[in-house]
């Protein structure tokens, strides 16, 4: 499974997870099974407040998860209507994130759980 990781930088398992996704500077992505990572440019850093799209911020990237701080409610609301599952992490590397990904340790984001604005911590 191929999940996604929105973070402030592009140093791999290192990666420090950004507060918010819609505005990250990039995209860690990881294949769950192999561990193989790729952190690609978020082209979508400059929405205004309360219009991140998170479908749009990851293009063409095929994720099935994103595992993230927090996620605002319209950014969750257009991942789950398109199949893709959001778990929220307290980790702040991506390297810990991933390893509790893989040994279950993350929960499932809800709606009730979604955040209303601001920041997510």
């Amino acid at each position: 499974m191929r999940v996604c990781l929105p973070t402030l930088d592009d140093r791999g398992r290192d990666g420090v997870l950004a507060e918010h996704f819609g505005s990250a500077p990039y995209f860690t992505l990881v294949d769950s099974k192999t561990g193989q990572l790729q952190a690609v440019a978020n082209r979508t850093t400059d929405h205004a407040p309360f219009t991140c799209d998170a479908v749009e911020a990851l293009g063409t990237q095929d994720v099935a998860a994103v595992i993230c701080l927090g996620l605002g409610r319209r950014a969750f609301a257009g991942l789950r209507d398109s199949g893709i599952s959001v778990f929220v992490t307290d980790a702040t590397r991506v390297g810990e994130a991933v390893d509790d990904f893989r040994n279950d340790r993350l929960r499932r984001m809800t709606e009730a759980g979604a955040c209303r604005g601001g920041h997510h911590k």
